[in-house]
């Protein structure tokens, strides 16, 4: 099964900028690439929120209005990864981030969105992201 790890999560300045990486593995590069990505957030005493998700490149990303045109969702086929490009930074974007997959190769996102947990059954452990004012 699909299995995914986090990191790049960080202490940053309000208005700073972090890389987040989800290194996916146990599914071959040809499966990899047409397996959809999300990135889901969590802060405390809140609920999980759809941050973006990637799929094969005949599709768009989506990317949660709450953090357009501040984060961005790539992949790279070559190292079987995902990242979160995360700029100008909030306070509100303290959370910890999670990447997450279906379980089987599907269509799970789409552009328009929106990006819920309903598909995505495999998740990696976190990542922890805290942005001081």
């Amino acid at each position: 099964q699909i299995q995914l790890v986090e990191s790049g999560g960080a202490l940053v300045q309000s208005g700073g900028s972090l890389r987040l990486s989800c290194a996916v593995s146990e599914v071959t590069l040809d499966d990899y690439t047409r397996y959809d990505i999300a990135w889901f957030r969590q802060a405390p005493g809140k609920e999980l929120e759809g941050v973006a998700c990637i799929g094969d490149y005949t599709r768009g990303p989506y990317i949660a209005d709450s953090v357009k045109g501040r984060f961005m969702i790539s992949r790279d086929d070559a190292v079987k990864k995902v990242y979160l490009h995360m700029t100008g930074l909030k306070p509100e974007d303290t959370a910890t981030y999670f990447c997450a997959a279906p379980d089987t190769i599907m269509v799970a996102c789409y552009a328009a969105g929106p990006l819920t947990t309903t598909w995505y059954n495999v998740w990696g452990q976190g990542t922890q992201v805290t942005v001081s004012s």
